[in-house]
């Protein structure tokens, strides 16, 4: 790697006002041009210093064209005293929830909110907040896992297989997915995603491709499952395909891994520092998406969920291959991502952080705990809550919590009571960590229908 002989004074003598445009030249250079010729570096900067409009929507030189137009100071931005409309739904939700959610609806861009019933105390947003924003896009309101999601496969393999061929099962699953940091799969897949240009437009995923490469088709640590399971479906439904009864299931849920999470560390620090804000809204920090970092962070989020996705693809293609059958039905869904929607005749910028899209029609599936049944749904549309739906039960007690609460033990009795095989797990993640999923589902009955339930059997999490 080449190291860039670029200074501030290089720049200033071509000609750059002596404002940021001069810092942010100098970082986007180096980042993009090390291994450059410096006399090539100065005259590209000398083509942008002209023509800065040119410059404005392209992925490398937009930030310098931006500098160049706008010497606006940074100003610190104050929230409003009252805040927008919002709905709760369910009962059982902290205060602090509550009040994290109520700032959000106080900054200057909030245009309306709403808190799923298993929501809990998040950085910034709460898990199982929904926030829609005008023309903007706050990281942290996205989460730090990126595209986070869930993905169900219904198999045409007789239910019956789970028990009779249970240790062809729990093989597949030791051998065949991947979870934590370190762990990675020794043969990798040639997907179409890591053909993608906007690997080499953006400086932070050009670095981050290679961790991509490698973590592609793992799971992270935490919450983070993959299992067979019983589906049963109890309501006909054409998307679906499949009639009532019941069938063999894969269910993950992961998200974007280093990539995604990286992603949301660098663009919540950049963010920090373009919107100054008051200490208690500061994870609150927004980037508009008609600036260049705006438009950045929202093509890196996007990639993100699409490389989200192609995990799951590659986890489920490799346990079908291991254990066989034909997959009949897929059903998946983000729930931590911001989508550009129309509500109440104008588009918002709609931030799910921990809440499913339930969209009219739209299929999704909500998780219990590694015990309980999760629910396959469908959306209904429902205005008051932005068309969303909880992400699964939402936790009872915090990770710290559980430490002091329970012990392996405890979750061996409840595993044998449920009749569940766990591989991995710890007790952050107990059944007894969870909201009662049944309260959570009664909570949202006016957001979504339930269509079927997956009853996990063998579950699979890092250790």
């Amino acid at each position: 790697m080449g190291n860039l002989k670029l200074k501030g004074k290089d720049i200033l003598k071509i000609g750059y006002p002596n404002n940021q445009s001069v810092n942010i030249a100098l970082e986007v250079m180096k980042r993009n041009f090390a291994t450059k010729n410096i006399h090539h570096v100065k005259s590209l900067l000398k083509e942008i210093l002209v023509n800065p409009e040119n410059y404005e929507k392209d992925l490398t030189f937009g930030q310098i064209a931006e500098a160049l137009l706008s010497s606006k100071k940074t100003e610190k931005r104050m929230l409003n005293a009252n805040r927008t409309s919002f709905q709760i739904f369910g009962n059982n939700i902290s205060d602090e929830a509550k009040n994290q959610l109520y700032t959000g609806l106080k900054l200057p861009i909030a245009l309306q909110g709403a808190l799923m019933p298993d929501a809990h105390s998040g950085y910034g947003l709460p898990i199982g907040g929904v926030l829609a924003v005008d023309n903007a896009v706050i990281p942290y309101g996205v989460g730090m896992d990126i595209g986070c999601r869930m993905s169900l496969s219904i198999l045409d393999t007789p239910i019956s297989y789970l028990d009779g061929a249970k240790d062809k099962y729990e093989k597949a699953l030791a051998e065949h997915t991947k979870f934590g940091m370190y762990e990675t799969h020794k043969s990798h897949v040639d997907h179409e995603i890591f053909d993608r240009d906007t690997f080499d437009m953006i400086p932070i995923l050009k670095r981050l491709k290679g961790k991509a490469i490698k973590q592609m088709g793992s799971s992270g640590g935490g919450n983070h499952f993959v299992e067979f399971g019983e589906v049963e479906i109890t309501e006909e439904d054409e998307q679906i395909g499949l009639p009532k009864g019941k069938y063999l299931g894969i269910l993950s849920h992961s998200g974007s891994r280093g990539l995604g999470a990286e992603i949301a560390q660098y663009y919540s620090r950049v963010a920090t520092e373009q919107c100054p804000l008051p200490k208690e809204a500061q994870n609150f920090a927004w980037l508009d998406l008609n600036t260049h970092l705006g438009l950045e962070y929202w093509t890196a989020m996007n990639l993100a969920g699409d490389y989200a996705s192609a995990c799951h693809d590659d986890i489920h293609r490799r346990l079908v291959k291991a254990v066989g059958g034909r997959v009949k039905a897929k059903i998946e869904n983000h729930h931590n991502f911001a989508w550009k929607e129309i509500h109440n005749g104008r588009e918002m910028i709609v931030h799910r952080k921990g809440a499913t899209p339930a969209n009219e029609n739209e299929l999704g599936m909500i998780p219990g705990s590694m015990t309980a049944k999760g629910f396959i749904v469908r959306g209904k549309g429902n205005p008051d809550s932005l068309n969303s739906a909880s992400h699964g039960a939402g936790r009872a007690f915090s990770r710290g919590e559980c430490r002091n609460l329970f012990t392996q033990n405890d979750i061996k009795k409840e595993l044998k009571l449920k009749n569940v095989t766990l591989m991995g797990g710890n007790t952050e993640e107990a059944p007894m960590a969870y909201k009662d999923i049944n309260e959570v589902m009664n909570a949202q009955s006016e957001l979504v229908d339930i269509l079927g339930t997956f009853q996990p059997r063998i579950v699979r999490m890092d250790r």
